[in-house]
């Protein structure tokens, strides 16, 4: 039993040390930061003018009614409605997190297919080299060192 779980201990001791958990650990910390960047965004920079421009509309004061225990009573503010207990659907702040959402897609999109673009970009100039390095033996079709002068797969003279 001992046996196991110090190899599964030291499975783990590697997992972490080759980077994975550090990458890992890294990539969420930066998508937390950015998902607040993007939060703010939205919320500080985009919806107050897109309110403003549909009639001084304030999405995150926006809601439906659901219950209300003093029917008798309107609220001004989405706070004030819940402190006073009634329940509500928060149909502005689901369009603030809709938009956010949006724009941490695009983001991450336009970062995959700025790396894809590097990746084929090396993947095409790791093919280049390797072409530079090696040619095809007109006998047997192998791949061989560009300086061969003889097959080492068939033994033809080239």
């Amino acid at each position: 039993m001992f046996g196991m779980l110090k190899r599964n201990l030291n499975e783990f001791k590697e997992f972490a040390v080759k980077g994975n958990v550090i990458d890992m650990a890294v990539g969420i910390i930066i998508g937390a930061a950015f998902g607040n960047v993007v939060n703010s965004v939205v919320n500080d920079v985009i919806m107050p003018p897109l309110g403003f421009l549909m009639g001084k509309v304030d999405f995150s004061n926006m809601y439906l009614t659901l219950y209300n225990p003093n029917p008798d009573t309107t609220y001004s503010s989405l706070q004030a409605a819940s402190d006073a207990g009634v329940v509500t659907i928060n149909y502005g702040l689901f369009i603030n997190t809709l938009i956010s959402f949006t724009m941490v897609a695009f983001a991450v999109f336009l970062l995959v297919k700025c790396i894809n673009k590097v990746k084929a970009a090396s993947e095409k100039e790791a093919a280049q080299e390797a072409a530079a390095t090696t040619k095809e033996c007109p006998k047997c079709f192998s791949t061989i060192d560009i300086k061969a002068t003889k097959c080492p797969h068939c033994t033809a003279d080239i």
